[in-house]
């Protein structure tokens, strides 16, 4: 029987705490010990999912087989840097650091121990995005609506990074190219971070992708849908649910539309993630998103914030008040 995959979760805050959960109780994983700065809630993960509570990361390293970073994104380089270095695999929550160019120091260190740098983009694992990945192939235009309540936490970040930056990434793996263009407009509200965000990207295809991330909504709201010739495929994330339609012709040859619900079974898309993440470590294979991608999404994050503050410099936009 295989042994046991050894994990460790640095950071057991409102996501991380989540990942000790899961791997509590998956199979053949011990969840060796979880790490925190906050010594009352590390002691509480520690006693609620019955594992260790680890002072110093570096005395269990010879003894690990993966770690989550789950901190805060300003501290992503400095807690999975030496990790890399020192030749263990990670998987670190989204976005995967601070700026594309810590991103690049991570990569590097991956690249150099061969460690396996994989990226916590948790939507890529939803089985209603994997559902759908099989029925699109030539996306013509995209829009995207990813809306919350305000809640006081992440406001380190602007809404970009913070929740957007999903959708960037599902984007992104399916037009699979780089924008050439991009426009974006977005304001703080509640924040000194910008709360709402527009953003609109060109792509060489010709295809158009039109995202819009709120923090400050009264309705919680997680849409995608895809439209390209002759079909539109939509994906209500948070009720893992799938709709396709497509036109087709009728026996006397005028058009219809076809379609409906497409069933999927639900799951955890945190557990997927989990799994994934561990399945790549040992088999050697590429985790679903590797370190390239999650720069890649932070890059287009990063030129998605130039062109907001560009566009509220032109306009003298400012925080509403």
């Amino acid at each position: 029987m295989e042994s046991a995959f050894r994990a460790v979760v640095i950071g057991v805050g409102h996501l991380g705490q989540h990942h000790a959960r899961i791997l509590s109780t998956l199979d053949n994983v011990d969840l060796i010990g979880v790490v925190d700065v906050d010594q009352d809630r590390v002691r509480r993960i520690s006693s609620e999912y019955g594992t260790d509570v680890i002072e110093d990361i570096r005395s269990v390293l010879d003894r690990v087989d993966g770690v989550v970073v789950a901190v805060p994104t300003q501290d992503h380089l400095v807690v999975a840097a030496p990790l890399l270095e020192a030749g263990v695999s990670v998987l670190v929550e989204k976005p995967i650091a601070s700026s594309s160019a810590e991103a690049e120091v991570l990569l590097r260190s991956a690249e150099s121990s061969g460690a396996t740098l994989a990226v916590g983009h948790t939507e890529r694992h939803n089985p209603a995005v994997v559902a759908a990945r099989a029925l699109i192939s030539s996306p013509g235009f995209i829009e995207v609506h990813r809306l919350s309540t305000f809640q006081s936490r992440s406001l380190d970040i602007d809404v970009v990074f913070d929740v957007m930056i999903h959708d960037i990434d599902i984007v992104l793996s399916l037009v699979g190219m780089e924008p050439v263009s991009l426009e974006a407009v977005g304001i703080p509200v509640l924040s000194d971070r910008v709360d709402i965000a527009n953003a609109r990207l060109r792509f060489e295809s010709g295809c158009i992708a039109n995202l819009t991330a709120s923090r400050i909504s009264r309705d919680q709201v997680r849409k995608l849908r895809v439209f390209q010739p002759h079909a539109l495929v939509t994906v209500d994330y948070a009720e893992q649910q799938l709709e396709a339609w497509r036109i087709a012709k009728s026996s006397n040859g005028s058009p219809s539309v076809d379609g409906g619900p497409i069933e999927v079974v639900t799951v955890e898309p945190l557990e997927c993630e989990l799994i994934d993440f561990m399945r790549s470590v040992r088999d050697g294979v590429e985790p679903s998103v590797t370190g390239v991608a999650g720069r890649r999404a932070l890059e287009v994050a990063e030129a998605i914030t130039h062109a907001m503050e560009d566009a509220n410099r032109s306009s003298g936009a400012g925080k509403v008040s």
